[in-house]
């Protein structure tokens, strides 16, 4: 099978990360008898030196036309003035947006030869494994009216928490369609107490509930569910909410796992063109030093493989000979190992 797919590697660490987890898809395609056709794209701060803009009207519409899109991560401190006005983040927003994006699915499971790595004791993360569903284009990140201006001769900046009806909906029947698959119990966090929008969520996810009478539906504030991923996060099995409150929700999960660098995701719409990226930001601090985990961005793109082509043997492959590599004692400087990127992917490519 052919399948068509856009690299954005971005800055940082991306393109290092991005480029094993190419290897490892090349291998899947040798051994499988598939053809991977790739095309590299800018986005993210290197686009805005070169083209002025974080994410161009060619590279959206490449994307869109691709079978899928493979991202490594955007940002840095060159890029962090506040008053600017184009930020990487604004192409990430953008691009999500445009590909119609409106689920990010984040899985978190711990495995057994790194429960040392967390800073949680060991007893705490017995059989934690979590799938947290995050809506992925509305609430304050694209609500508006939204901006700054001056009031009563004070300076106000004003971000808008909106959601539609059909919105909640759409990701609450996802949530409810994967845990028939799974633990059969969906958690909704939200902020029903205070917000207004978490009211509706929480009606939307009620009514929902009672649809599907053979999935337990429970809903948690979101202060009591970040304690409780911490304090008991075992209970947890398909966790859906928000665009803020996953984004939050979802790096301290990464605790979990011993290191954001293991975590996948992917963001998934009505079409079959899916966005999947490591949770993992660009970390400046350690670009170009070849010391970044590549298994992040290479879970991601088995993720791919599963959700966008319907390849789950080629898909569970990688997954196995991750777990196997991890199992084995390799690791990257972020587990307390000495192994380069590059390495890391060779161990994994190894045992593919």
């Amino acid at each position: 099978m052919k399948f068509k797919i856009t690299l954005l590697p971005g800055d940082g660490i991306g393109p290092e990360v991005v480029g094993e987890a190419v290897r490892v898809l090349e291998t899947i395609a040798s051994n499988y008898k598939h053809s991977f056709v790739f095309q590299e794209r800018l986005m993210g701060g290197c686009s805005i030196d070169k083209y002025g803009s974080s994410l161009t009207d060619e590279t959206l519409a490449d994307c869109v036309a691709s079978d899928s899109v493979l991202l490594g991560a955007v940002g840095g401190p060159k890029w962090d003035d506040p008053k600017a006005k184009d930020r990487p983040e604004r192409g990430l927003l953008a691009l999500r947006k445009g590909l119609g994006v409106f689920a990010n699915l984040r899985p978190v499971k711990v495995h057994p030869a790194l429960i040392d790595g967390s800073p949680l004791k060991p007893e705490k993360l017995q059989g934690v494994d979590i799938l947290v569903i995050r809506e992925l284009t509305g609430g304050l990140y694209f609500g508006f009216p939204k901006g700054r201006d001056v009031k009563d001769g004070r300076e106000r900046a004003v971000d808008t928490l909106e959601y539609y009806d059909y919105e909640i909906k759409r990701i609450m029947k996802l949530a409810f369609d994967l845990a028939k698959g799974r633990k059969k119990k969906v958690t909704s966090v939200d902020k029903a107490n205070v917000l207004e929008s978490s009211r509706l969520w929480r009606q939307i996810a009620t009514q929902m509930g009672k649809e599907n009478p053979d999935i337990e539906l429970e809903h948690v504030l979101v202060d009591t569910a970040a304690m409780k991923l911490i304090t008991g996060p075992a209970w947890m099995d398909v966790v859906v909410t928000e665009n803020m409150f996953g984004d939050i929700l979802t790096d301290e999960a990464s605790v979990l796992a011993g290191s954001m660098g293991m975590l996948p995701s992917a963001s998934l719409g009505e079409s079959t063109v899916g966005l999947y990226e490591p949770i993992h930001g660009s970390a400046p601090d350690i670009a170009g030093k070849g010391i970044a985990n590549p298994v992040g961005t290479i879970l991601s793109s088995a993720m791919m493989l599963r959700h966008s082509f319907k390849l789950e043997a080629e898909a569970a492959a990688i997954e196995k000979a991750v777990d196997e590599t991890i199992t084995a004692g390799a690791r990257t400087a972020d587990l307390g190992g000495k192994l380069t990127t590059r390495q890391m992917a060779d161990e994994i490519i190894e045992r593919l």
